[in-house]
């Protein structure tokens, strides 16, 4: 890779689930070279995180979101970028307590204070049933499958397992779930892109919260969910046309700042 430039960006957290943060207002960020954001997500030969994002210009909202997996290619709604992005969008003085913009998967609005971002996601009216399983969209796909031993269980092998042998190469996101209390649910998951797990997923807590009330799991409207890298919480009202007024709450941190040669 030839090293002609020199890319200022930032790393956030939300909830152990790592982000590459570009401020590409200006329209300077070659948005087509996958092989570029592979890069800087590796791990080990860039700067490393689950995915990348880039805040921009909007027209009519605060700004608009653009995600890429760390395998470099655009995504689904990521629910703790989202979160993250909006903490960054603080940062950079683009909104203050509130914010709305766009996404893939159109307008999301957000509510700050401190580190904790509030951030409403999508409406969530197909839930499908499967075999000890449900499947639902929250902004990306998700498989969420209750199992025994979570701490314990192996997420790499059985979730690229149903990643690719149920749902093809297309994929879905696997989220195994245990119940831990009271509305309270422990979660680790699979993410596709990443083809790893994560210490956390915002669309698929988002799922396992909506799954977990839609199996009986659950009956508030409040589920306390903890993830490998920490505590979120996701709440939403629900009628016969399904779950509206869905919102993911928790932390959303600036790791670092730096400059790469790209």
């Amino acid at each position: 890779m030839e090293m002609n430039r020199v890319l200022t960006f930032y790393k956030y957290q939300g909830t152990g689930n790592d982000f590459v943060m570009i401020d590409n207002r200006d329209n300077s960020f070659p948005k087509d070279d996958i092989k570029l954001v592979a890069w800087l997500c590796d791990r080990r030969f860039g700067i490393g995180a689950d995915g990348l994002i880039l805040l921009e210009e909007d027209a009519i909202m605060d700004f608009n979101m653009v995600y890429y997996n760390a395998d470099g290619k655009q995504g689904s709604m990521c629910g703790n970028g989202g979160r993250c992005l909006v903490a960054f969008a603080k940062f950079l003085g683009v909104v203050s307590a509130e914010a709305k913009f766009n996404a893939v998967d159109g307008v999301h609005s957000a509510t700050i204070n401190g580190d904790i971002v509030e951030l409403k996601m999508g409406d969530v009216s197909e839930i499908s049933e499967k075999p000890n399983a449900y499947f639902l969209n929250t902004g990306s796909p998700h498989h969420v499958q209750l199992v025994k031993g979570l701490q314990d269980f192996d997420v790499f092998k059985e979730g690229s397992k149903l990643r690719y042998g149920v749902y093809g190469q297309k994929g879905s996101n696997i989220n195994f779930v245990e119940p831990l209390g009271e509305g309270t649910f422990a979660v680790r998951t699979y993410e596709r892109g990443v083809e790893d797990e994560t210490l956390s997923c915002g669309t698929g807590v988002t799922a396992v919260a909506i799954a977990m009330h839609k199996s009986g799991k659950v009956s508030s409207d409040v589920v306390n969910i903890e993830a490998q890298g920490g505590k979120l919480q996701v709440r939403f009202s629900v009628d016969a046309k399904g779950y509206s007024n869905v919102h993911l709450k928790g932390p959303a941190t600036q790791v670092f700042k730096g400059e790469i040669k790209c």
